[in-house]
């Protein structure tokens, strides 16, 4: 058994852009070594920073100024919002958030709620002058304590407030019923004093931590994300970049939740730095510092209208926001692969939404979206099997061919050709399944690693369907596998083995022995590419494979005619036959290669 050459190119073609896309996707960890340097200078940068807030804030302490800033004593207050979906805790320590607990979500590190912006290294902070010749940042000195109000519309006001011998800062803080964006407005009372050329230098500092069950998974998903110059765009694999644009956004997105800076005037230039921790004991996956600078209109009175999103990487939630184009932030298509988002978009978004409106379980949806698709490719695919299917029928024609021309490979090949255009036979149509395969692989590769909705979901003996599912772990990691071996991966292996040797025996034997082990081949790369992968896209390419087994068993049995096909072949040999140019080249170049074989075995005797 054996398979054909076209049919090879197609698999071929496969695995190396799949190989492409996950390496594009997870080189991050690959390049550690290179960002090293970069990773301890961002530690160096912020250990700098904080100990120059420090020390400057020993200095104001032990100044009559710090007592004229603030009334109130020099005590943390804390503030706690409630809304439908999160529960937020105010600080009046730089009048900012300093905790967002989600509702919704539990995290899989130890099953308690997830916790965005509380590890005690996220802060948010600009600089305002004191005194003459001396500032200091907003993070460092105490606000009044926060006050609530309710508001008629059912949102909530918590405004904290800065008195300054120079002026007067105020932070009002709105969350909305079941929002998970709250509206941040700065407004300075003797901004030309308070701030330096009425600009606004905002520094953001935010540290992720680990949510999902997969760590080096969710460090790998992790991204920054900004809106600038009107266009999405992101950082994935470099540890800094330079805004040169203005900018409406930043945010520092994990692999299903993310926490993102807006502004409404937007900013006008800035920098962030970030780097990826790599140490497997602890469950941090990565810190980022942005430094943002907008400037305000001159005069004694201005503002600065921002927004905060805490909450998940949903694409119907971030669709909703006022800000442009964060639903970008789910991963349907990026880079090189942008062209499979409008595949994920209006088509495999809507058909999963569809299904999943009336249908419980999850598994079940993926099923009836593989099915929905292998529908729409059907005709195609059909297309495929009949040139399969003549392929066949020419089989033994090919072997009597062989035995007659002894082994001679060359001449077996010019005579193939040969048979194929006298019978009408495209030797290329048994690729076009696994062309077809590629761009709804890579679609769904993004669709499965991105939905939300999956998170959590369990199917048959997979407890989340957003992570992969595990038939046996151990402790130890090895490379290429891991610590696990993934059910769904084996059943996805063991049904493409099965299409591989069913396809060769579709195809006519070319007795080319490198053909020979593709069978094993393409099975095994999956095995070390899926191992990892979610279980939700591994369910998927299984249910695809038996699809596809169905589909050539009842369209090779029952739909097509291969008497017809054989009376087709006859009638297509009687007819005049107009060889293509190509075709003369490729005539020509196999009868001089005989030739010179020809000579060749002459000088030799």
């Amino acid at each position: 058994m054996k398979m054909d050459r076209n049919t090879v190119i197609g698999f071929v073609l496969l695995a190396v852009l799949l190989f492409v896309y996950l390496f594009t996707a997870t080189k991050n960890s690959q390049q550690a070594q290179a960002t090293k340097q970069r990773y301890e200078d961002s530690v160096a940068l912020v250990k700098w920073k904080t100990d120059s807030l420090a020390a400057l804030k020993d200095s104001i302490t032990k100044s009559a100024a710090i007592d004229s800033i603030v009334q109130a004593p020099q005590t943390e207050a804390l503030t706690v919002v409630e809304n439908e979906v999160f529960k937020i805790t105010f600080t009046n320590k730089g009048g900012r958030p300093a905790k967002v607990e989600l509702k919704n979500y539990k995290s899989f590190n130890d099953s308690s709620l997830v916790v965005l912006n509380g590890t005690g290294f996220d802060k948010i902070s600009y600089g305002v002058n004191i005194a003459p010749n001396q500032s200091t940042q907003t993070a460092e000195l105490f606000f009044t304590p926060g006050a609530v109000t309710k508001n008629t519309d059912g949102s909530q006001s918590v405004v904290f407030q800065l008195p300054a011998p120079n002026g007067t800062i105020q932070h009002t803080f709105v969350v909305k019923p079941n929002a998970y964006m709250i509206d941040w407005n700065v407004q300075f009372n003797g901004a030309d004093k308070l701030l330096t050329q009425s600009t606004v230098n905002l520094t953001w500092q935010s540290k992720t931590v680990q949510h999902e069950s997969d760590l080096g998974y969710e460090r790998q998903m992790s991204t920054i994300c900004f809106y600038e110059n009107n266009d999405f765009d992101y950082i994935m694999s470099k540890t800094d970049h330079k805004f040169e644009h203005p900018v409406e956004w930043v945010s520092v997105a994990q692999q299903f939740f993310n926490t993102t800076l807006v502004s409404k005037n937007k900013f006008s230039a800035g920098e962030v730095r970030w780097f990826r921790h790599t140490d497997e004991k602890s469950n941090v996956l990565a810190e980022a510092t942005t430094t943002l600078q907008t400037k305000l209109p001159l005069g004694t009175v201005a503002s600065l209208p921002m927004q905060m999103y805490f909450g998940p990487t949903d694409y119907k939630i971030l669709k909703a926001q006022d800000a442009p184009e964060m639903d970008k932030l789910v991963n349907l298509g990026r880079d090189m692969y942008t062209f499979v988002r409008p595949i994920n978009k209006y088509i495999v978004m809507p058909v999963f939404n569809f299904f999943g409106s009336f249908i419980g379980s999850f598994g079940l949806v993926i099923a009836l979206l593989t099915l929905c698709i292998r529908l729409i490719t059907s005709p195609l695919v059909y297309t495929s099997y009949l040139s399969g299917a003549k392929m066949k029928a020419l089989r033994p024609e090919i072997e009597k061919m062989k035995e007659r021309l002894n082994g001679d490979q060359q001449q077996i090949g010019m005579e193939q050709m040969k048979l194929f255009r006298e019978a009408g036979v495209n030797p290329l149509g048994g690729c076009i399944p696994a062309l077809l395969q590629i761009p709804i692989f890579f679609a769904l590769y993004s669709f499965f690693n991105s939905n939300i909705a999956l998170r959590g979901e369990s199917f048959l003996w997979a407890h989340n369907l957003a992570s992969y599912d595990v038939l046996f772990s151990w402790s130890s990691h090895i490379w290429g596998i891991g610590n696990h071996i993934s059910l769904f991966t084996l059943t996805a292996v063991i049904t493409s083995f099965l299409i591989s040797l069913y396809n060769m025996n579709m195809t006519p034997d070319q007795n080319n022995p490198a053909l020979k082990y593709m069978p094993y081949i393409f099975p095994f790369i999956l095995f070390f590419v899926f191992n990892r992968l979610p279980a939700a896209l591994t369910w998927y390419y299984t249910v695809s494979n038996v699809i596809t087994l169905l589909l050539q068993w009842v369209i090779q049995n029952y739909i097509i005619d291969h008497d017809k096909i054989l009376a087709k072949i006859d009638e297509n040999r009687k007819k005049p036959k107009a060889t293509s140019k190509w075709q003369e080249r490729l005539t020509q170049m196999q009868e001089q290669q005989k030739k010179m074989a020809e000579e060749r075995a002459k000088q030799k005797k």
